[in-house]
């Protein structure tokens, strides 16, 4: 018995020191992130880990260059700033891992306890936590009422002239019944259009863009072929910046973008379809429930690298 209750404690052992390793989100030194949350619940606390108490090094996760989401992001918390030329510089720390679409970021954040990232409201799920932010929680009606500030616009981009085709589509999005689609979505429609009818028109529409974007245009597309099924539309997701250009260059009829057009992007126009929160979000492990809009910056640029220090 004494004998097989040491071969036990051995095996756990291993197992618990295998999950540690597992939680790393990157080769810096979060090798050491394993002694907070983890340890209370290895002791057989069946309470929920208080926040001041949950320690580790934070795994950050931003989104790649191109991102909509990631330009918001940076833009609205100040991440991004001007150097001594007075250009625009991205701050985020150079050790954050990064994800190039809005489902790794959250699925590497759930699999991860130490991991903070961000995504679009309207694509959030039950798989990962989102804090509140200076107080307000992320929700479609706080960003309507303007209590979270963290939001940013839904684009489509055009040339100046589409196709017939391409247009009723248009039309389709800013109607009714298309303003309905995306708030039923969970963002926040921008337009209070009338019933839509359809011209019929028939083509191929092309489609390209913002990860971010992309789920609520593909509800979208596929309410507007019941309405239209002469439109044939195909969908591509990149990211804000290869849709602007590929609309630029005629690659796209519409382009997908969650952010505003940059001065130099131009021979395009864009079109505010839609509103959308971003949501910071952590594992549903981690206690942490609230972060002010200032240690985000902190946390993000990598003046503060641990949990414990997160106030």
């Amino acid at each position: 018995m004494k004998l097989k209750k040491m071969m036990a404690l051995v095996l756990c052992a291993t197992t618990v020191a295998g999950l540690g390793l597992t939680g790393c989100g990157n080769s810096s030194d979060n090798s050491t992130a394993g002694d907070g949350t983890s340890a209370a619940k290895e002791s057989g606390d069946a309470g929920k880990t208080d926040a001041s108490d949950f320690s580790g090094n934070i795994t950050v996760l931003s989104r790649e260059d191109g991102s909509g989401t990631r330009g918001a992001f940076i833009e609205l918390f100040g991440i991004e700033e001007k150097n001594e030329a007075g250009e625009k510089e991205d701050m985020t720390t150079v050790d954050a891992t990064i994800t190039n679409n809005t489902e790794v970021m959250m699925s590497t954040v759930a699999g991860n306890e130490y991991a903070i990232g961000y995504c679009s409201l309207g694509s959030l799920n039950d798989t990962v936590k989102a804090v509140k932010i200076d107080g307000a929680e992320a929700t479609t009606e706080n960003v309507s009422n303007g209590s979270y500030k963290v939001s940013r616009p839904f684009n489509i981009i055009t040339k100046d002239t589409v196709s017939d085709v391409a247009q009723d589509f248009i039309n389709y999005i800013m109607s009714a019944d298309g303003q309905e689609v995306i708030s039923n979505d969970g963002y926040i429609s921008v337009a209070e259009g009338e019933a839509f009818t359809s011209t019929g028109a028939s083509g191929k529409i092309t489609i390209d863009g913002s990860s971010s974007v992309s789920p609520v245009m593909e509800k979208l597309v596929e309410a507007y072929k019941k309405v239209n099924p002469n439109a044939e539309i195909e969908q591509q997701t990149t990211d804000s910046t290869t849709g602007i250009t590929s609309a630029i260059d005629g690659k796209c009829d519409i382009g997908m973008a969650s952010r505003d057009l940059k001065e130099e992007e131009t021979g395009v126009k864009a079109t505010k379809i839609a509103l959308d929160g971003i949501a910071v979000i952590v594992n549903n492990d981690n206690p942490t429930d609230e972060i002010s809009s200032d240690m985000v910056k902190q946390i993000f640029t990598g003046e503060v690298t641990k949990w414990q220090d997160v106030k």
